[in-house]
This record gives structure tokens, sequence and C-alpha cells, in this order.
């Protein structure tokens, strides 16, 4: 009669933990989360303005420099990749700049996002926390890319160009990009690194429902690939790779540009109506403070969209929050990179940029989030973690989709491989509140969905997963190719 299976057993523990809370414990929590799960926003709230943090920096970032001459790179030397409004948002000093009407239609598509209150979270982890995520997977695309695709698309077809070049990790870059030019009537050609190209094969199908051609990096269409190929035939590929290639197509053609998904000043600049919006949110869910930010770091741009705007808020003294950057264990580039000018592609035809990096010839193990395989982190992410004003811990994938388990099974949502890294983090924060008594407001960054990465999932699911740490054998390597640049 009550013969119950281990499998079964398992599934009735898991049962009590998410609803069997004692019922005046979980009318306290009703009480005090209130009645709306998610909070919602009018397109009328939708930012009509970028928020740029260099005008409000206690020390200006280090400009970026021309390789040749280690000089400060000038606005045209940047003219045969990016349209001309691009390049002065990347070395604009103004606080605000205008978001175009054309962007701000397409951008309605699916913007203002959603904040949630993730409360059958803070059940299942027993936590007085308060928890938010705000969640940019309703995109078309599945995650926060367009919110700079689309504004990249716009001016480069404004300007007259014909195609676009990229590179992409896991593929949601690449899927927003072939989504944007699709808009706005442009080619759209994407490497996608070879891990995520052979994990991920329905991101190609949906960038190419798109109009997008698309190959995997190293490819042997160009120079840098073939160099790649001859030298290791099974590489894995790395962003870093994949951009050499985009970069070297997009050079040789007056009718091409080149489309970069993080690390630029002006794609952290567009991702700012993330965090312009959250504030609006928290403020009508009645959170007047945030106690700590999370998000996951690859390139920087989910990350700073969001913590941008809380920092101008902390540093005008309106609130207080920890921001805190989770980047993957296989490939730490603020926790153990160091800070120096490096270049921001593997073959070397970007400009030196100064962050904190890994080496441009690092080339990560094919952990599952791919859009976190990046040798460097964004410019403006390194100098704020250079002035100590953020925080930066690594997680490594185990633990990670553990999470992702916890946060699927409890809020229904299934996040992208990238943002488990944040929920991981969001869950060490809520088990500490739950050991101090302390009613922490938490907020993280869901930048997208995972439902083209559920072999991924099966991998996890079924033990397949193991994690990859940092290899200092490989690193030392990586490292010793980073230029020597006086300053």
């Amino acid at each position: 009669m009550f013969n119950l299976t281990a499998a079964s057993m398992h599934h009735r523990v898991l049962r009590l933990r998410l609803y069997d809370v004692p019922a005046t414990r979980r009318l306290l929590s009703v009480r005090r989360c209130g009645s709306n799960t998610k909070v919602s926003l009018d397109e009328k709230d939708l930012p009509a303005k970028w928020y740029n943090i260099t005008a409000d920096l206690p020390q200006p970032p280090p400009p970026p420099l021309d390789p040749r001459s280690l000089e400060p790179l000038k606005a045209e030397g940047m003219g045969a990749l990016f349209p001309q409004e691009l390049i002065r948002q990347e070395m604009s000093s103004d606080r605000y700049i205008g978001i175009p009407d054309e962007v701000l239609a397409v951008y309605k598509l699916w913007r203002p996002t959603p904040l949630f209150r993730a409360k059958r979270l803070e059940r299942l982890l027993e936590t007085p926390a308060r928890i938010y995520y705000k969640y940019e997977g309703v995109s078309p695309a599945g995650s926060h890319k367009p919110n700079t695709a689309v504004p990249q698309a716009f001016y480069n077809a404004k300007e007259g160009i014909k195609r676009l070049t990229t590179e992409t990790g896991a593929g949601q870059w690449g899927s927003a990009l072939a989504f944007a030019c699709s808009i706005f009537n442009l080619d759209c050609e994407v490497w996608q690194v070879r891990a995520s190209y052979d994990q991920k094969p329905h991101r190609k199908t949906m960038m190419e429902t798109w109009g997008a051609k698309v190959y995997p990096s190293p490819s042997a269409i160009t120079a840098t690939g073939r160099k790649m190929l001859a030298e290791d035939p099974n590489c894995p590929g790395s962003l870093g790779l994949a951009i050499s290639e985009a970069v070297e197509v997009a050079v040789q053609d007056s009718n091409t540009h080149y489309a970069l998904g993080s690390v630029l000043n002006h794609v952290l600049l567009h991702q700012t109506v993330i965090g312009e919006e959250c504030l609006l949110q928290l403020a009508k869910a009645g959170e007047t403070d945030v106690d700590i930010l999370i998000g996951c770091t690859g390139g920087g741009s989910n990350f700073g969209g969001l913590a941008f705007p809380f920092l101008r808020e902390k540093f005008a003294g309106k609130m207080n929050p920890v921001i805190r950057a989770v980047e993957p264990a296989a490939c730490p580039s603020l926790t153990r990179g160091v800070y120096a000018y490096d270049y921001g592609d593997t073959a070397g035809f970007t400009p030196l940029m100064k962050m904190h990096t890994l080496g441009h010839d690092f080339i990560p193990d094919p952990i599952h989030a791919g859009g976190l395989r990046y040798h460097g982190m964004a410019p403006l992410i390194s100098h704020l973690y250079n002035l100590k004003l953020m925080e930066a811990i690594a997680i490594p994938q185990k633990e990670c989709f553990q999470g992702a388990l916890q946060f699927a099974r409890s809020e229904g949502i299934i996040p992208a491989p990238e943002p488990t890294h944040a929920i991981a983090a969001t869950i060490r924060e809520a088990e500490r509140c739950r050991e101090s008594g302390e009613a922490k407001v938490i907020v993280l960054a869901l930048c997208g969905h995972g439902h083209f990465d559920l072999a991924s999932y099966e991998k996890f699911l079924s033990g397949e997963i193991e994690d990859l740490d940092y290899s200092d054998e490989k690193a030392a390597a990586a490292m010793a190719s980073i230029p020597v640049v006086k300053q």
C-alpha cells in the first residue's frame, strides 16, 4: 500500500518543497508579495532615449587605440566597418541619445518587456528575499539582442549599406541581426562559432528563415578561417575568431559593413532600454530600493543594459545596489583575466581596447553557454570593474544547469544557458538570505529563453555535462599574445 519507488519519493519531496509550505508562512508571503506576479508597462512608457553611462563616470574610460600608431583611435578609423551615426554614438559623452521613431516602431513589437516577481522560486528556496527578473525572451529572436540589432540595421540602411556581416556564438545575436536585416531590407551573413553551430542547429534555421546566410566558424571562406583549420581541423571556434572572419569579409566591399552584438559602447548604449524600463517597473511594484543586481557576462551587453541605469541612480545617491556580474568558470575574463589593451578578435583586425582579457588567441572550451565564450569583456564593464564599482564571480556550468531546473520547475520559463549563471548566483544569494533572515531585493537579468538549447538540457539531465575549468597552461599561451602597450 505504501510501497513507493525512489523516483516517486523524490517527486513527492519536490512537490512538498514547492507547495506544502506551512499555511502561516504562505499567507505572509502572499501579503508581502501583493497580487501582481508580472509588472507590465504600456507602450507609451517605452524609453525615448538611450542612457550613456560615460557621461557620469568618475573617470573617463581609456580610449581605443589604433594598432599601428598606438594613438587614440579617430572616427575615420572606424568608417570601413560602421555607419557614421554609430561611430558618433561610440565616441559620444552625451548623457542621453534619442531613439529614432523608426527604431521605436520596431521595438513596440515586443517592448516594454515584463518584470516578474519570482514568488514560486522564493517559496522553493524558503527565502525571505524578494526576487525579480527582467525577461527579454519575449523578443522575436528570444533574447535581448534585438535591442541593438534593430538600431544597427536601421542606421546602416539609412546610410545606403546593402549587406551586414557578423559573428554569433549561441546564435542569439545572429538571429537578432537576421531579424533586423529582414525589417530594413539588408542582406545578412553570419559566422557562427563551430561548437554552437553543431550544438544548436535550429538557430541556423531561424537565421535562414529571416533570410541570412550562415557559416560555421572557422570556415574555408576566409583566410583567417582557412589558417585556423590548417592548424586544427577540429577547432571548436570562438567568438574572437568568428569576429575576425566577419570583419575580413566586410572590409573587402564598400557596400558591406560589420555589426557587433556586444562589447562596444554603442551596443551597450542601445541595451539600456532594459534598465530604464526595469526602474519604472520596480517603482510600480512599490520597491524603492534594490539590494543586489545580478547578470551574466560574456561580452557585457545584457549586463550593461540592465546595470547602467541603476548605476546612474547609485551615482546620484538614490539607491545603493551591489552590482554583480557572473561569468563561466571556463571563460573567466573578469575574475582571472588581465586588464590590458588587446584585440577584440583573434586575427588582430580590430582596434586595441582596454579590457579584461584572457588573450585574443584564447579558445575557450565548448561550454553550452556559447554566448559567453569570449576572451575579453566590454571596455565599459572592464572600466567599472577596475574602478571597483561592481563585483564579479565565476560559476561552473553544472551548478548553473541545476539552478536552471529549479527555476524552470518553479517559474515555468526554461532559460538559455547564458542567464543560468545569473540564476545560480541569485540562488546562492537567496540561500544566504534564508540563513541570515534578510529580506533583500534581488533583481536578475533573464536575457533569453532556452527553447533552442534543449539538447544541452538533455545532456545535463542524462548526466553527460561536465564542469570545464579554466586551464592555466592554455591561458599562459594566450596571455603571451597580448600586445605590449606602454601607458
